[in-house]
């Protein structure tokens, strides 16, 4: 096994922290402020190829892969999880695009996705529930030229800022009589959709989340995504390769700006004439969050890596997004502890963490469906 990055891929995460750290943190406090994501930004991240990074280059990507998405994701999320969130979901709307879309999807979509004109959006929760897709209310109706779409989605991020949105929907029932879901691609311009309320999020501040409104909304006939009927498999596909190692690598980023304020504080601090850092109560903590960062990189990087192989890996791919995020929780809330009382004023960062971690937890699916996962592959496998 090698597990040495290969010189690009050190070159791009060199790249994108400068980059993050550049153009990305002078906006937080008002990202923080606003809740609003900055939309001159999305062009900044076009030019630096963050937008196509697992796109192919023939629709205007650069093709670079899974993990590299990891490492960039990983060190955006270490400035502002906020804009790593954006970014993840955004893949997740070109992903399913090139790999179920017709030829004309392909060239009427994903160049505007990766040029910068928009940022995408793949939603499939709703208020009745994320978790259970089966109770999905959404419907969508075969009116003969066009599809009529009646329902509501909830907590999609980039919401507010997209032009281009896969849903999924419920088109009838399967032969066994089960109900049939089929995908979509939908535009904020067709007849019937308009967005719904903004939520205002304790983490993940200047990330728009938001609902889909379809009001019998008239999607044209041409924009069903893959097969009829295919939608859950779509759906769930892009959740497990896609949405949760995009979440993982959130978390490995939370893990380590965790680790990093930690121990910078941890140095200047002064207490009884010396460093805490000099503290073994302190040291101890900061190596609970080493551990757990680590932990959370290397399962991370596994995933990912077996997704550009096209190794199968969804267990992998739900295995790093429940560690990655659960760890990003406990690194924080151990940051705090070092911090003390510094840790509730908004000028320190950690409290900022704490929070985005705590809303990673059930993005891209909760803990608990995780484990269900996780423990029916340990029954079947050991």
């Amino acid at each position: 096994m090698d597990f040495k990055l290969s010189e690009r891929e050190e070159l791009l995460r060199k790249s994108i922290a400068e980059f993050a750290q550049r153009e990305i943190a002078p906006l937080v406090e008002e990202m923080e402020k606003t809740g609003e994501f900055p939309r001159p930004l999305i062009k900044k991240m076009r030019d630096i190829g963050l937008l196509g990074l697992v796109t192919s280059p023939e629709y205007g990507g650069n093709g670079m892969g899974f993990l590299a998405r990891a490492i960039a994701i990983e060190e955006i999320s270490t400035v502002p999880a906020a804009v790593g969130i954006a970014l993840q979901v955004h893949h997740m709307a070109c992903w399913p695009i090139e790999t179920w879309g017709t030829d004309e999807q392909k060239k009427k979509y994903l160049p505007r996705l990766t040029n910068g004109e928009t940022l995408g959006v793949c939603s499939i929760t709703e208020p009745s529930g994320g978790s259970d897709v089966f109770g999905m209310q959404t419907t969508a109706r075969d009116e003969g030229d066009h599809w009529v779409i009646n329902g509501r989605k909830c907590f999609a991020t980039n919401s507010h800022v997209s032009d281009i949105m896969v849903i999924v929907a419920k088109t009838g029932e399967d032969a066994k009589g089960r109900p049939a879901f089929s995908a979509f691609i939908v535009e904020p311009s067709y007849e019937g959709f308009s967005l719904g309320r903004e939520e205002n999020k304790m983490g993940f501040r200047g990330a728009f989340s938001g609902e889909l409104v379809f009001q019998d909304c008239k999607v044209p006939k041409e924009n069903l995504l893959g097969k009829l009927g295919e939608g859950l498999k779509i759906g769930l596909a892009t959740v497990n390769r896609v949405g949760r190692p995009g979440m993982a690598s959130i978390g490995v980023g939370l893990c380590y700006a965790s680790l990093e304020e930690a121990s910078k504080f941890a140095r200047e601090r002064v207490l009884y004439g010396k460093p805490i850092s000099n503290l073994q109560a302190i040291q101890f903590l900061l190596a609970d969050i080493y551990a757990l960062a680590e932990a959370a990189r290397l399962l991370n990087y596994r995933a990912n890596w077996m997704m550009d192989q096209g190794l199968p890996c969804d267990t992998e791919m739900t295995l790093a997004k429940l560690v990655a995020t659960e760890n990003a929780f406990q690194c924080a809330r151990m940051a705090c502890d070092i911090h003390g009382g510094y840790s509730c004023i908004l000028e320190y960062p950690v409290q900022r963490y704490l929070r985005d971690a705590w809303v990673s937890i059930p993005s891209g699916g909760t803990s608990q469906v995780a484990k269900v996962v996780l423990g029916r592959h340990a029954v079947k496998n050991f």
